[in-house]
């Protein structure tokens, strides 16, 4: 538990660092510009490359020793992010080191991924991920909050610099913390770049199981794009900004809560739940067809994020059923996926609501997740029963 630990803290540094990126970048441009239209732009150019460095770049995880992966990562990004820093850097260099900062991302997460079940084995390792999610989660908002207070306080570049700090805590802890773990083996054929992401979207389509945990976790582009719809939700039940954060929160606390729940539960009943969970997970939102008001909407909300809780279950379900050799090209497509779907769920839906009021969208989209949901989890239970 010791070497998770350290594990964690490299986590908590890593994921408040990206998101200060975000903050402090995004204001730094609205600074020099006045363009609010640039300042978002800037923001959505963290999220782009998520989508190319999961399959891209996840597979080093598999070729190179996980740990020194993770501190090489960590050690590029703040050495990027204190030269975001320095004064009069145009904005177009400014955007590309952004960018080759996210990209940093992908090998770091599927590293720790592939890392973490040769720390931790059996149960031990799913209440290390629910740590870890319920963490990533507090991080987020640790970040947001933080990267608004530090810019206020001490200007966007001096937050830049404190950003670049996060990441150098991050990799000292992980070079004093966690030791070295030789690779699994591989075959000549699966060691280069093309050859790895073939055979990890091979493993992942071929596998009946595998398959539908994907298509499980991709559930979340239904119940995710609600939060594409919080501020004109809002703003149709007569509610203000304190109503957009208040119906923003609802989702992920009702997450946090039922992680902390699903913990709880013997490890074999976690496997079973997922199925009903994760029809849970869409079936509140069809009650907002109803046009109830803020109060009963957002308990809505978060019994929706109470059932989003099965991802614990899915995720480490995942992880375990494939091969070490595999763990971080298989991991960085899966999470890609999940990715594009809530992408394309919060696009879909905001396109939607131009056309149909927020309450009517966000109920289609319950409908539509309960009818995938029930799909993914009857192929998962067909497919656990054959290899029983």
């Amino acid at each position: 538990m010791a070497e998770f630990r350290w594990l964690w803290f490299a986590q908590l540094g890593s994921v408040v660092g990206d998101q200060l990126a975000r903050v402090a970048l995004a204001v730094l441009v609205y600074d020099r510009t006045g363009s609010a239209g640039l300042s978002a732009v800037t923001y959505a150019l963290t999220f782009l490359p998520d989508i190319a460095g999961g399959p891209l770049l996840s597979g080093l995880a598999d070729r190179f020793p996980r740990r020194r992966l993770m501190i090489g990562c960590d050690v590029a990004r703040a050495v990027l992010v204190a030269a975001m820093a320095i004064p009069g850097a145009s904005l177009w260099v400014l955007c590309v080191l952004l960018v080759a900062v996210q990209l940093l991302a992908s090998p770091f997460q599927s590293a720790r991924a592939a890392l973490l079940p040769s720390i931790l084995t059996g149960d031990k390792f799913v209440l290390a991920s629910s740590v870890s999610n319920i963490t990533g989660q507090a991080a987020q908002l640790a970040g947001f909050v933080t990267g608004g207070t530090l810019v206020a306080a001490f200007g966007a570049g001096n937050a830049l610099l404190a950003d670049a700090a996060t990441f150098g805590l991050s990799g000292l802890l992980l070079w004093f913390g966690v030791r070295e773990r030789a690779l699994p083996e591989t075959t000549e054929e699966s060691k280069g770049w093309w050859a790895s992401l073939s055979a990890g979207a091979l493993l992942v389509w071929s596998d009946r199981q595998l398959r539908y945990l994907v298509a499980l976790a991709c559930v979340a582009g239904f119940y995710v794009s609600i939060e594409g719809l919080a501020a004109p939700y809002a703003a149709s039940v007569g509610g203000g900004p304190a109503a957009v954060g208040i119906l923003l929160a609802a989702n992920p606390a009702g997450q946090m809560i039922g992680m902390l729940l699903l913990t709880r539960v013997a490890p074999e009943r976690r496997l079973t739940l997922m199925g009903p969970l994760s029809i849970g997970s869409c079936a509140p939102l069809i009650g907002c067809v109803a046009e109830p008001g803020l109060w009963v909407t957002v308990a809505l909300w978060m019994l929706s994020g109470l059932c989003a809780s099965y991802q614990l279950a899915a995720s480490a379900a995942f992880v375990m059923n494939v091969p070490d050799a595999q763990r971080g090209q298989a991991f960085g497509l899966a999470r890609t996926a999940l990715i594009v779907s809530q992408g394309i769920g919060v696009l879909a839906a905001g396109a939607l609501a131009d056309r149909w009021a927020p309450a009517s969208v966000v109920a289609a989209a319950g409908i539509l997740g309960v009818l995938v949901a029930a799909g993914a989890a009857y192929g998962y239970a067909g497919a656990t029963r054959r290899l029983a």
